[in-house]
């Protein structure tokens, strides 16, 4: 017997349709926040997905020569792909141009809790502006979504790239070395980053600095902020990043929106086209990220296009439909409008086909038994299922343009005229 291939899973119909939901208010939001959906290819060139990613991506990316000898990879995530876009078909659009997708990703990962090979995203990126308004749509977008869906405790850790970025920067150190430092301090092995920094050849001074660093972090986001400048005071551009991260947060603060935020001096992120403001969102007993993203300014003209600033977020699907069961809360499709037509013999089916399609039109959940079961089984397997309401159609009451209907929570039938079908499931479904 076959079986799913290992890190891939098949989706049952419950847990599609949580996903699906998780989607669909993404989708929502992207609508009310003036997003324009794209949809992008699942295979692209291997050296367009390996060009900015992390070198633990690239070794885990799922590629293949294809028959025409060209090596491709299959995505393990959206922002290269949308990158090539916006610098290729998209270059002349006005700015600034806001574009959300929706998909599947593939990692060769070790699949454990949260973690599969092939997993889903819903990713938002806006283009054009190096404001700090800009920053904050993203994360108030992310609340939106997360709050939409009734998800509880979660809360944001912010940082900035640009703080270790430009103090590594500062003390010359390689981008090489600077992108295994933050590979390392991404995976909270700091001790090893500090040794990394050793190695290189990085002053006392920025060894010190890097320590603080690592150890600072605050629920009161400009309390922190103000005592990170205090430590990068001698690294003028780290300065530049700390001060545009107080302008991000001030601003949402201001806007009236609550976000239950933790600022992290010495946080980083895998991807390596990361150049600003950085931020992930976590729940109490889930030690995963459910989401995240941040600003990357240099990544459009790293694909031949002119240098465009740009700042996005993927919402791990996926995970958020373990923090919704997690936290118990579960979606369930609303079925107070669903129908069950039953026929009672095989003269009656032509006009229970009739009556489905009637129903459907006037906007009702409608599905049409087709065992050929009798009355009493169709109606335990319909009440099974949770349906809102049977129609029984027999050939007695056909001959008055009748047919029963059956309420299934109140356990009550009587009989109405087809003309009437319609109004009276939607008077009692009210």
């Amino acid at each position: 017997m076959f079986k799913t291939v290992r890190g891939m899973r098949d989706l049952l119909p419950k847990e599609a349709e949580r996903m699906r939901y998780v989607e669909q208010v993404s989708r929502k939001i992207s609508k009310f926040y003036g997003y324009d959906e794209i949809i992008t290819p699942v295979l692209e060139s291997y050296e367009l997905l390996a060009a900015k990613t992390s070198e633990e991506i690239r070794e885990r990316m799922y590629t293949f020569k294809d028959l025409g000898g060209r090596k491709v990879a299959m995505r393990p995530e959206f922002t290269a792909s949308i990158a090539r876009l916006v610098a290729s078909k998209l270059k002349n659009e006005p700015r600034p141009m806001r574009l959300f997708s929706v998909g599947s990703l593939y990692r060769y990962d070790e699949p454990q809790y949260g973690r599969f090979r092939e997993f889903w995203q819903a990713n938002f990126e806006l283009f054009g502006s190096n404001r700090p308004e800009a920053d904050a749509e993203i994360l108030i977008l992310t609340n939106n979504i997360l709050k939409d869906l009734g998800l509880k405790d979660y809360r944001f850790k912010i940082g900035h790239t640009g703080i270790l970025r430009e103090i590594l920067t500062q003390e010359n150190i390689s981008e090489e070395k600077q992108n295994k430092i933050r590979q390392l301090v991404d995976k909270k092995l700091w001790l090893e980053a500090l040794d990394v920094t050793r190695e290189a050849g990085v002053s006392q001074k920025c060894q010190d600095v890097l320590t603080r660093l690592f150890e600072t972090k605050d629920e009161n986001a400009l309390r922190v902020l103000s005592q990170v400048r205090e430590f990068v005071q001698n690294y003028e551009t780290a300065v530049e990043a700390v001060d545009n991260l107080c302008k991000i947060i001030e601003l949402i603060k201001e806007s009236g929106v609550q976000l239950d935020m933790i600022v992290e001096a010495g946080f980083a992120r895998g991807l390596e086209y990361y150049t600003g403001m950085i931020f992930e969102v976590y729940i109490p007993g889930l030690d995963i990220a459910l989401g995240g993203g941040g600003r990357y300014d240099k990544l459009i003209e790293l694909f031949g296009g002119e240098p465009i600033p740009a700042v996005g977020v993927a919402q791990g699907i996926d995970r958020i439909v373990l923090a919704l069961s997690k936290q118990q809360i579960f979606y369930e499709y609303k079925k107070d409008r669903s129908v069950a037509v039953i026929s009672i013999d095989d003269k009656c089916r032509a006009k229970a086909l009739e009556l489905s399609a009637v129903l459907r039109k006037a906007g009702f959940l409608v599905e049409v038994a087709v065992m050929g079961r009798s009355i009493r089984s169709a109606l335990s397997d319909v009440n099974r299922r949770n349906v809102a309401y049977v129609v029984i159609v027999g050939p007695k009451e056909l001959e008055e343009n009748k047919v029963v209907l059956r309420n299934m929570k109140q356990e009550t039938q009587r009989t109405v005229y087809l003309i009437d079908l319609a109004k009276e499931i939607l008077t009692g479904s009210n």
